[in-house]
């Protein structure tokens, strides 16, 4: 019931508005382009009708124009396909604003806990009690990351903000004016951005949503806990990696890290300096004027200044001698106001987000080259050195670090970085920087290379006051984690750094890199058994492990459905804290408005927080696992292979977007590391990777080989075996359901053509056979007759946004064929695969 009243809500405030708005948008009144709105719906009824009948996307393309749109000149025809990109981008600019204007009223009919739903829990079975420790010490953090995906200009992201007020109050004049600037608008970026582009971007959702969203939710929880008492202010934090994540981005350098600290910070006093104008209207009482007035005057320079220093005890102080004054003095007044307000500065503090650092451990290893070449411990390489006597060097040899006196950049810059890293946390509090992530760890000296730069670039003689996180993304790095761990736990050295660290260790597992290196299911089920591995040797060594995941984009990338992944973790794997990484789009999509926000972090907290008053804890029996393990060989097996296949990296390059992402001036970190001639699948990122079989709407690294392994059971006569796990066990359900959400994107009638193709035909065929194969087997283990039946709304708008930009997809794959045809125009017809781009990944959401 609760399904279908979300359904019917969907279509009324969702599907039919977009109708209405759409045809307003369809209508603009242009120069020369009028036309275009009109035959966007006829080239997507051609598009769909002839894919279907099996054309290829340049008989459409040809056909549409000779039959409707009466351009006779290539020429014209090329202007013709750019201004449809144009109108699409928009068109899905348009869709967001519209569900995002939806999504309160949708989720009202919501089955996912809420915290309101939890505290009336805690009532009924009278176990606060039960719940005080946890909800006192637990933790989500969100971290935001500027991976390039996400390319809304503020500009546009003021105009959506503005369209989805609009449509709330139904203003169809002021929102036909809107649509009127967005067509007028440029959507994309002239240049690409600067690392402090993206971090700007992403500053501006913190500052016009995040701030008062946090505070809201955090005195909901409060007055829910009422005389219990609440003070956990960090039981929703931000995490910010712009300006500091600089693995395979050679343009974030340590002047970009202290920009991007100061503009958090100065902003955050932005925000509370309008929080304290509005409150000075209503504290107009004598004995409160002298702090209010000295206050203000300090946030005020605090804004403009980056050099100004206000710490939290100046703001904080001022504030508390208020408080005081209002309860001695002046009835409360206003005393709930000035309560909201403080307890924002206590969550925020002077950092707004906690900026981490990421580096790649391939990085360090130069660096410690250099710095141990030039100290004279080796003549040329570390290898030179026996394990125990590098460890020994690292921990305990004492060197003071200048930038100077090194050549490389990246040697110089790394000392520069860490060395300024102690102004940063006096400047922004600790808070603001202090944890550090070596990318592609698989062995200790990940851990402890990033250890001794702290030790030789000023924390000599002092607690470091950082958290050194190892990322085990890569299939050796997982298999090695548990003993690398126990090792660094042997060494008293690093014990002691953690206990100063409060004997809690944060580890990093899988992110994007994980499935492109082991297919989907073998990855996750890697994740799940390294995060039970390492929890135990950390509470063998009484040490708190927090896991850090990285979920922000398509399930291909670790994404999918969150609170469905955080709810199915086993009760063998550590719940001291939440932490995820939110990408690209997504930010804005998932996380993008206040009430989007709070309910996705409600969402987080409860799939935290469930296990203590449900009593309910997931394990998964021997029997189970041994199958698990059997389905991810299997369907490793079958991945393994196509990524090994002769044509399947110049598949990638040669038949999709892949070159075209670093042409697109999305993201300021360039489409892969180093600088070999031949690309090299351990060189493409991830995003790139994943993004290319998106936009060829193949999907690949979301769902590959699991059709097979399913296959292999059923003609064993064991398939009754994987139907049982799917219904027994909620974490294998969550991996079927994300494969079964990225099989839903997939649209192989677009590509069909290729099969055709003397190249790459056969290998074309291998993809498809493995689709149909995945999508049969997985409808029939969950029961379903379609794909995602039992997630209405989320296919609904998966189905509306892909027919969205069918005709963008079509555009794409004739632009492609024209280049690959060596047209006179090439140049032209490869800034349209480039534009295109653009609009096919915001339809999206999530890229796959």
């Amino acid at each position: 019931m609760q399904q279908q009243e979300r359904l019917e809500e969907f279509k009324k405030s969702v599907q039919n508005k977009f109708n209405v708005y759409n045809s307003l948008f369809l209508n603009l009144p242009y120069r020369n382009i009028e036309n275009v709105g009109m035959l966007i719906p006829l080239l997507m009824d051609q598009s769909q009708k002839g894919l279907k009948s099996g054309l290829n996307p340049k008989e459409i393309i040809e056909d549409f124009f000779e039959r409707f749109a009466n351009l006779d000149t290539e020429e014209e025809r090329i202007d013709f396909m750019f201004r449809i990109i144009q109108y699409v981008e928009r068109q899905v600019v348009l869709y967001d604003s519209v569900e995002d204007a939806a999504f309160p009223k949708i989720h009202k009919h919501s089955s996912s806990l809420s915290l309101k739903d939890y505290f009336q829990l805690v009532e009924k079975n009278n176990s606060w009690e039960a719940i005080a420790d946890k909800l006192d010490n637990f933790s989500a953090r969100i971290v935001l990351t500027a991976h390039p995906t996400q390319f809304y200009t503020p500009a546009v992201l003021d105009i959506i903000t503005n369209l989805r007020t609009l449509i709330l109050e139904d203003k169809i004049d002021e929102i036909d004016v809107a649509l009127q600037q967005l067509g007028l608008t440029s959507l994309v970026n002239a240049k690409k951005p600067t690392p402090l582009d993206e971090a700007k971007n992403i500053i501006y959702t913190l500052r016009n949503v995040y701030y008062d969203a946090i505070g809201d939710m955090y005195a909901y929880i409060k007055r829910s806990a009422g005389s219990r008492g609440f003070e956990n202010h960090d039981i929703v934090k931000l995490g910010f990696w712009p300006g500091g994540d600089r693995d395979g981005n050679p343009f974030v350098t340590a002047s970009i890290t202290k920009d991007v600290m100061d503009e958090l910070r100065i902003n955050l006093m932005k925000c509370y300096y309008n929080d304290l104008k509005r409150l000075q209207h209503k504290l107009t009482f004598r004995e409160v004027q002298e702090p209010i007035n000295k206050l203000r005057a300090n946030l005020y320079k605090a804004m403009f200044d980056p050099t100004k220093d206000v710490g939290y005890e100046d703001i904080i102080g001022p504030l508390q001698q208020i408080r005081t004054a209002l309860v001695d003095k002046y009835h409360d007044l206003y005393l709930k106001d000035l309560d909201l307000f403080i307890d924002k500065v206590k969550i925020f503090k002077t950092h707004f987000a906690t900026i981490d650092i990421r580096q790649d451990h391939s990085m360090h290893t130069k660096v410690m080259n250099a710095v141990l070449a030039k100290n004279g411990f080796v003549k040329e390489d570390l290898n030179e050195l026996s394990e125990s006597k590098l460890i020994d060097i690292l921990l305990n040899e004492k060197m003071t670090l200048v930038p100077e006196d090194y050549e490389e950049d990246i040697v110089k810059d790394t000392i520069k970085n860490v060395s300024q890293l102690i102004t940063i946390q006096a400047k922004n509090g600790e808070e603001g920087c202090n944890r550090y992530i070596i990318s592609n760890s698989e062995d200790i000296f990940s851990i402890l290379f990033v250890y001794a730069l702290f030790r030789w670039c000023g924390w000599e003689d002092k607690k470091i006051t950082f958290d050194i996180v190892p990322l085990f993304e890569t299939m050796k790095g997982m298999d090695n984690a548990e003993a690398t761990m126990q090792q660094l736990f042997n060494l008293k050295a690093y014990k002691t750094h953690l206990s100063n660290r409060g004997n809690k260790q944060t580890i990093m597992l899988g992110f994007s890199d994980g499935t492109k290196d082991g297919g989907y299911l073998k990855a996750n089920w890697s994740i799940l058994k390294t995060k039970e591995e390492l929890s135990a040797v950390c509470d063998a060594n009484e040490i708190a492990a927090v896991f850090f995941d990285g979920r922000g984009g398509p399930p291909a990338r670790g994404g999918g459905k969150t609170h469905r992944f955080y709810a199915a973790q086993t009760n063998k794997v550590a719940n001291n804290e939440i932490q995820l990484t939110i990408q690209g789009q997504t930010i804005t999509s998932t996380y993008g408005t206040k009430e989007q926000f709070i309910y996705n972090s409600e969402q987080l907290l409860t799939a935290g927080l469930s296990n203590t008053i449900l009593g309910k804890e997931i394990t998964i029996s021997e029997d189970s696992r041994a199958l698990i393990e059997e389905l991810s060989e299997l369907s490793f097996e079958k991945y393994d292979a196509l990524k090994h296949h002769e044509n399947f990296m110049p598949y990638l390059e040669n038949m999709s977007t892949l070159k075209y992402y670093t042409k697109a001036n999305i993201g300021s970190r360039p489409g892969k590391r180093g600088n070999k001639a031949k690309l090299e699948l351990s060189d493409l990122r991830a995003i790139s990777f994943v993004g290319s079989w998106s936009q060829l709407k193949q999907n690949v690294p979301g769902y590959f080989g699991i059709g097979t392994a399913l296959k292999s059971l059923a003609d064993n006569g064991r398939f009754d075996e994987a139907q049982k796990l799917y219904e027994e066990v909620p974490f294998f359900q969550a991996l079927m359901m994300n494969s079964m959400m990225s099989l839903s994107k997939c649209y192989f009638e677009l590509t069909s053509y290729m099969k055709e193709n003397e190249a790459y035909g056969d290998f074309w065929q291998i993809l498809h056979d493995e689709y149909e194969l995945s999508k049969k087997m997985l409808l029939e283990l969950s029961g379903m007759e379609i794909l995602m039946e039992k997630e209405t709304i989320s296919r609904e708008s998966i189905k509306i946004r892909e027919s969205i930009v069918l005709p963008l997809l079509v555009i794409q794959q004739y632009a492609l064929q024209k280049i690959g045809a060596n047209s006179k125009h090439k140049e032209l017809y490869e800034k349209i695969v480039t534009r295109s781009l653009y609009g096919n990944i915001n339809a999206s959401r999530n890229s796959a």
